[in-house]
């Protein structure tokens, strides 16, 4: 806005041409600020938070159907399991021919309990020793493996609380306590957590992209999050006290506690403005690799850097270059991709950003005129339409239109719209260019992370049914159990088949370690 001009040197028409330009402003603004009392006391007349839908982004830009055939008829039913034969007879009248039968399929379930009480010989041998038979293989504790699959079949993928499933097993005539169905739950699960930990190794290893995100968790009664990691091979989760970034690095680590000084190490930490006469003290150190926090603590105290105060903190930039230096001294992300929705924790390594958290931040934007409302939706058009070219270009990538699609996305978010909060916004997508357009250089980068969104939700679920957890235990045990569910159905598999396998069950179908499947779908073709 320009100064107010020296009202003494203006001459008379120059002082009236002022005045009406004024006038015609004041008129403007009264306008205004009529809209907005209006639009305050639509607000004021909701109750609780205003309900924002969907933007509707991802649904609108995906390609047309085919038209719908004539529909089929119900499929030819395949059971799982081995298809047992009875014969029905009927009493035919004298004459009749016999035509053979009329094949009619039913399936049910079986649900009885046994109760077993093994006599185990005992010999008392000649050197004085006791030898006792053992117990048939799959038996561990007092409640047998069919058992033990069925609880957590039912806590897990049935989300099912600890009182229901109780009573469950109580009413069909096991002999149980509630104690005893949480320990069913959490403890003598050590292979299952090895497998799980299994798990975010091998997808951190061969994942092209992983995608990320958290949500709140409670653990011994206080709030926590929980960090999901995936992409469509594998999915793990991990409860913690914080969502730092400290933090998501310690999660990539996978069960590693090494702090490593290596060339990634000192990349991370010069992109973070560490001072270089910092990198080098600990450059020059003959030590790079360290056991565990106290070590590395103790190594950062004697370089003085405890006693720094100044900012950016030297011991967090040195402490999550060290994390960032083993993760990837134990081969994980290596050009890995981090799709995230734009949580400043998870921007590490090659990051992406998610679209539809992009294009939300449009759709949620206030606009309390009718001008601003109509360059919001161009905006928002203009946005939907680059999407869906996007996905075009994702299906079929060429260099041609990977240029065209970069000198687009400029004009979309360079441009100046006259809606002040509007024009902010769209410079701040525009400085996230690089990881908006990571899908142009690597194709096969979604470009939402609604797979994560879609995983969380079975915790968020569990969240709600159960409230939170009371021990490390329990927790480990719930993040592991339900990221190998998520794994298993990514893969194709049963999780009672998975279960049954695990547990030793005869007859079971034999499952491969998951960890394994994963390497071989990471494999390029």
């Amino acid at each position: 806005m320009p100064p107010p001009p020296d009202l003494d040197t203006l001459t008379g028409a120059e002082l009236k041409e002022l005045v009406i330009q004024l006038m015609g402003e004041v008129t403007q603004l009264r306008q205004t600020v009529a809209q907005l009392r209006e639009e305050n006391a639509r607000l004021k007349g909701l109750k609780g938070r205003p309900e924002i839908k969907p933007s509707g982004m991802e649904a609108a830009t995906e390609p047309p159907k085919p038209p719908k055939r004539e529909k089929r008829r119900r499929g030819k039913v395949r059971p799982r399991v081995k298809v047992e034969d009875r014969v029905v007879a009927v009493a035919a009248p004298a004459g009749s021919r016999f035509k053979g039968h009329v094949a009619y399929l039913v399936q049910d379930l079986v649900l009885s309990v046994q109760a077993i009480r093994y006599q185990r010989e005992r010999w008392l041998m000649p050197d004085g020793q006791t030898i006792v038979a053992p117990l048939p293989a799959g038996i561990a504790g007092h409640f047998g493996p069919e058992l033990r699959r069925f609880v957590l079949m039912l806590y897990h993928q049935g989300q099912s609380t600890l009182p229901r499933l109780t009573v469950l097993l109580q009413s069909l005539g096991v002999a149980i306590s509630k104690r005893e169905v949480q320990r069913l739950l959490t403890e003598k699960q050590d292979d299952f957590l090895a497998e799980a930990a299994e798990v975010l190794r091998a997808g951190l290893q061969t994942a092209p992209w992983i995608s990320v995100d958290d949500t709140g968790a409670r653990h011994k009664a206080a709030n926590g999050f929980c960090t999901q990691i995936g992409n469509d091979c594998f999915t793990w989760f991990g409860t913690r006290p914080s969502k730092s970034r400290l933090n998501f690095l310690d999660l990539l680590r996978a069960g590693h506690t090494d702090f490593v000084l290596n060339d990634m190490a000192f990349g991370y930490m010069r992109d973070h403005a560490l001072p270089a006469t910092l990198i080098g003290r600990l450059a020059e150190q003959p030590h790079t690799a360290f056991a565990d926090q106290s070590a590395w603590n103790a190594h950062l105290d004697r370089l003085g850097f405890t006693a720094l105060t100044t900012t950016p903190n030297p011991v967090q930039i040195a402490t999550e270059g060290a994390l960032w230096g083993s993760v990837h001294a134990h081969g994980f992300l290596h050009e890995t991709v981090v799709l995230s929705d734009d949580a400043g924790q998870f921007a590490v390594g090659h990051h992406a950003l998610c679209w539809v958290h992009a294009e939300r931040l449009v759709h949620k934007l206030d606009a309390f005129t009718d001008a601003n409302r109509a360059a919001q939706q161009r905006v928002r058009t203009l946005i939907w339409d680059y999407y869906a070219d996007l996905k075009t270009y994702r299906a079929d990538p060429g260099k041609g239109r990977r240029q065209a699609l970069r000198a687009r996305f400029d004009r979309i978010f360079r441009r100046r719209t006259g809606f002040v909060t509007l024009d902010r916004l769209l410079a701040r997508l525009y400085a996230n260019k690089a990881e908006l357009l990571t899908v142009l250089d690597r194709p096969e980068t979604p470009l939402n992370t609604n797979g994560s969104e879609n995983d969380i939700r079975s915790h968020v679920t569990r969240r709600k049914v159960s409230a939170g957890t009371r021990s490390d235990l329990g927790r480990d045990c719930r993040d592991a159990f339900l990221g190998l569910l998520k794994t298993c159905t990514k893969l194709r598999i049963a999780f009672w088949d998975f279960l049954g396998s695990r547990l030793g069950i005869p007859g079971a179908q034999v499952i491969p370690p998951l960890a394994g499947l994963i390497r071989c779908r990471g494999q390029p073709a």
